[in-house]
């Protein structure tokens, strides 16, 4: 039996790319392939990362799409990254990683892991549109297929800080307890204390060719990086919280107990 043709991550990336320019034109397959006169079945192809379309179809998918020179510059990169046989540039940004990757690992000290966020609890950090309209673009990996497994840990006042008032952060927690219901999620929360080299939140997207790329937050932005150094630092530093935090069930009755105690 032959075995399967591995996808390069970056093929994932591009396909990743031009799915959400489609769902955000509330366009669905057959109707962006309509408008770029070519079947159903080979925008399926360049969306999963199957086929890497020309750089000529990459225009006439910006055209259709009305997105500029969005995709044709992600067509570009892409190209650049297979000539050079590294990292392409458009893993710089973080959020492209996460479409294509096969597991995801977070801290947050401050708030609600964005993955996991609400609509109206990131109406309140967000204030923006379209930003708020990407956040939840973003959380559709959760329901691929397959999908990521995602390992959020949090600090415990993320529990208690009030975003948006009562009535948003008990929706916000009973939608933690669903999620960590969820098979592929894992929820932990870290109890209030020192936890050794933890001075930031950090993300950490495993690809399927098993490379990672870490984003780990700053005063001003945030720093994308691929480089050993960085990603071994960060994944200890995600053991140790592992290892402190409490384990999912002892995180859900902590969840509830708080639901009741304070946002009720």
């Amino acid at each position: 039996m032959s075995m399967p043709k591995r996808i390069k991550p970056e093929f994932l990336s591009f396909g990743a790319e031009v799915r959400r320019l489609r769902k955000a034109s509330g366009l669905n397959q057959q109707q962006l392939a309509d408008l770029v006169n070519v079947t159903r079945s080979y925008i399926t192809q360049v969306e999963s990362g199957r086929t890497r379309c020309r750089r000529d179809f990459a225009l006439r998918l910006d055209r259709g799409l009305k997105s500029g020179t969005t995709i044709v510059q992600a067509w570009d990169e892409l190209l650049e990254s297979i000539k050079s046989d590294k990292y392409p540039e458009f893993f710089a940004n973080f959020p492209r990683a996460e479409q294509s990757a096969i597991m995801l690992r977070a801290y947050e000290d401050r708030v609600v892991y964005g993955l996991f966020q609400s609509e109206a609890y990131a109406r309140v950090l967000l204030n923006d549109s379209d930003a708020i309209k990407n956040r939840m673009r973003r959380q559709e990996i959760l329901c691929r297929t397959p999908a990521p497994t995602v390992t959020a840990v949090m600090d415990e006042t993320v529990l208690y800080r009030e975003v948006g008032g009562k009535a948003v952060m008990k929706a916000q927690l009973e939608s933690l307890l669903e999620l960590s219901d969820r098979e592929k999620i894992n929820l932990q929360i870290a109890p209030i204390r020192y936890v050794r080299n933890v001075w930031a939140t950090f993300a950490i997207a495993t690809l399927p060719d098993q490379r990672q790329v870490v984003y780990t937050a700053k005063a001003y932005g945030g720093e994308t990086s691929t480089d050993p150094a960085h990603v071994a630092l960060v994944n200890e530093t995600m053991a140790t919280l592992q290892a402190e935090a409490l384990n999912v069930r002892d995180t859900r009755a902590l969840i509830r107990k708080v639901i009741e105690e304070r946002w009720i």
